[in-house]
């Protein structure tokens, strides 16, 4: 069964890398239009999860289905992931979201008027010929918001983008995350902030590598299924291989905003992917 248009479906999903899984038996549909928040543990696969679904990460069992989406997912990875040592000014940066329009050899220079109001709606007026070099924190994360809406995609995904961000800047942001939301664009985003995520996101994925709970934000952000997250994270195996799937009801609340059940428990030696937590 393959998800709705512009839906994207996880269907028993398992993400690694070289065989070792980081995120698995992942299971739910990310409706069109949804607003969802990522969030568990440092190194609780929320980047990894991006990955896979802009298809940057193999699956290494289950899949992920994103009909009429090929070309309609635009990624943000985490700021530290780009390099911002390279010679390129502003404007270059926020006319690569371009490139799926216009190709990789046609000239921008048309469309200067549009990369233009991008800058504008960021707040980066005047700013289109410094070096990415040169901008703040802060600066540089409205430049790449900038990018994302001259790509005009359907489904953004975002990878901590407030990490490292001024107060001003995030809220600003967050207007233009509110603002896309009200366009029907779905928006998945990795936070650690949670007063950020009751604040802004009605939809939240708890992950601890392993799904703890999926709903609606104030039902899975209860001390008892971040309390889960957080054993499940300390007692991961980074060296186990792929098990052969979920064993057991659910620990605690699991509850999708359709209804569905998400998240797996593995009972003491049930699981190759944790060893047994002090």
């Amino acid at each position: 069964m393959t998800a709705p248009g512009g839906a994207i479906a996880l269907h028993g999903l398992t993400l690694g890398y070289d065989r070792h899984p980081a995120v698995h038996h992942l299971d739910g549909t990310i409706r069109p239009g949804a607003l969802l928040a990522l969030v568990g543990p440092n190194g609780a696969g929320k980047s990894t999860l991006l990955k896979g679904i802009v298809g940057e990460v193999p699956c290494l069992d289950g899949r992920i289905d994103r009909p009429g989406l090929a070309d309609a997912i635009a990624y943000l990875p985490q700021s530290a992931e780009i390099d911002r040592g390279f010679p390129l000014r502003v404007l270059d940066l926020v006319a690569m979201g371009l490139w799926r329009h216009i190709g990789p050899w046609r000239r921008a220079a048309p469309y200067r008027d549009r990369l233009i109001g991008a800058l504008g709606t960021v707040g980066l007026v005047g700013f289109e010929d410094r070096l990415i070099g040169t901008l703040s924190g802060g600066q540089f994360q409205r430049a790449l918001f900038a990018r994302l809406i001259v790509q005009d995609a359907r489904v953004i995904l975002l990878d901590e983008p407030f990490t490292g961000v001024d107060g001003r800047t995030s809220a600003d942001l967050l207007r233009l995350i509110a603002t896309w939301h009200g366009q029907g664009r779905t928006i998945v985003a990795a936070l650690h902030d949670l007063g950020q995520v009751r604040a802004h996101f009605p939809e939240t994925l708890l992950l601890a590598r392993e799904p703890v709970a999926w709903g609606p934000t104030e039902a899975v952000l209860t001390p008892r299924n971040l309390a889960r997250a957080q054993t499940l994270s300390e007692a991961w195996d980074e060296d186990a291989a792929i098990c052969d799937g979920p064993a057991g009801p659910p620990a605690s609340l699991h509850a999708h905003t359709h209804g569905d059940e998400h998240g797996h428990h593995h009972g003491p030696g049930q699981s190759h992917h944790h060893r047994n937590a002090p």
